[in-house]
């Protein structure tokens, strides 16, 4: 007992060991891209295979039956695909040349394998229903594959139990991994969303130093101009000369502020749906800990546009936060994300009936420095319209005080292949 349960833990090891350096890679490399992300976390999930079956202790035919599939499932729940595809051939082959299970009853599992992700992802169900019924078939087939190829002269209650043994490592090591993998992600995603919001209060202190440094120039000029003896032409003369100063002191400190808050774009092929699904996930700890409703309505495909990642992100988040800090004090608040495609833009609707605005307060929305916020800078919508506009797109506020308030961001959009 005590060596299969050894065998477990230095299995569970090398299956959660590429995943946690995954994990702490892109921890590390704050700016890491969709892409890049997808990529790091295919190269972890086949190092795990690889240590798995280079390295794993196969006590009664484990690895074969139950942990190769892990990695599967979770390429399922990361809506990969093309990786799930090649985890497929990887785990029938290695079925096959293991354990002489036949071709066509693997190749027949693992193909209700990916009909079942598709079903799941069409229904728009959760994660926990693929586990739940990647379980279920896999207590099936595992169950055929015992009686008929791995132990056929062994009596059908004996291979009850051992199938039953099977399923229940297969879940354990599930959860453990898949606990592991979402907790750290969560507290990774946490983080770069706080750090988001942190940087509006770091706006708003720069603003207060570039206002302190203007403020002694100008208040030189005024004083020199109070001391004047405008009939004294040498007086008017030498402090005419020292206001000239200090005013071109002004104008350098105001171009140097401008060149570091001049935003600058830089375009990369970007999936805006799974940029979306990135920032609700995100960010689904503060709705819950506001008590805010979501209802996400995110196509589950591929739409990819020329966007800048960070600063898209950076839109967004900036509107969700808004929508958290305009909920109603009583009643269910609600937070809806909604996408359309039309023929030369994508919109993207977020919704919340929350506080709402008045018709003063929607004009004046989009002006710099315009705020109703005790603290706020007045800076997230001027900015987040700039850089929407910077896209080549435009954003469209609707609002009703006491019922609500919908962002519409029109982005143009020209589907490429990939």
């Amino acid at each position: 007992m005590s060596i299969i349960l050894e065998n477990m833990i230095v299995n569970t090891v090398y299956l959660v060991f590429p995943i946690a350096l995954y994990l702490v890679y892109i921890a590390y490399i704050r700016n890491m891209d969709l892409e890049e992300k997808k990529v790091f976390l295919d190269l972890a999930v086949f190092s795990s295979v690889y240590l798995t079956i280079r390295y794993g202790k196969d006590f009664d035919h484990i690895i074969p039956l139950v942990l190769l599939n892990i990695p599967l499932l979770l390429c399922y729940l990361k809506k990969n695909n093309n990786s799930a595809i090649l985890l497929s051939l990887i785990c029938i082959f290695y079925c096959y040349e293991v354990l002489k299970v036949s071709l066509l009853i693997l190749s027949i599992e693992y193909f209700i394998y990916f009909i079942l992700y598709n079903y799941v992802i069409h229904k728009r169900l959760t994660p926990s229903h693929i586990i739940y019924y990647f379980i279920i078939l896999k207590a099936f087939f595992v169950s055929v594959e015992v009686n008929l190829f791995v132990k056929p002269n062994v009596s059908s209650l004996h291979n009850v139990a051992y199938v039953f043994c099977l399923l229940l490592i297969f879940t354990v090591i599930s959860y453990i991994i898949l606990f592991f993998l979402r907790k750290g992600e969560e507290i990774m995603d946490l983080n770069a969303t706080i750090n988001e919001l942190e940087k509006e209060k770091r706006v708003r202190a720069s603003l207060f130093k570039i206002t302190h440094e203007i403020k002694n120039p100008i208040a030189v000029c005024k004083g020199y101009l109070d001391m004047m003896d405008y009939k004294d032409s040498k007086t008017v003369e030498r402090y005419t000369k020292i206001v000239k100063d200090e005013i071109g002191r002004t104008l350098v400190l105001m171009d140097d502020f401008l060149s570091c808050t001049k935003i600058k774009i830089e375009k990369e092929e970007v999936d805006l749906y799974m940029l979306l699904d990135e920032i609700s996930s995100a960010l689904q700890p503060l709705f819950k800990k506001n008590k805010i409703e979501t209802n996400f309505k995110i196509p589950d495909e591929e739409l990819y546009i020329m966007l800048d990642y960070n600063r898209m992100k950076q839109v967004l988040v900036n509107i969700l936060k808004n929508a958290i800090e305009a909920k109603k004090s009583r009643g269910k608040n609600k937070v809806e994300i909604e996408v359309e495609e039309e023929k030369e833009n994508v919109v993207i609707r977020i919704k919340d009936n929350g506080i709402g605005m008045n018709t003063n307060t929607l004009k004046r929305v989009d002006e710099m420095f315009y705020t109703t916020k005790e603290k706020g800078t007045g800076l997230g919508v001027s900015l987040s319209k700039e850089i929407v506009e910077l896209h080549g797109g435009k954003m469209k506020y609707i609002s009703v005080e006491g019922k609500g308030t919908t962002v519409l961001i029109y982005l143009p959009v020209k589907k490429t292949e990939k």
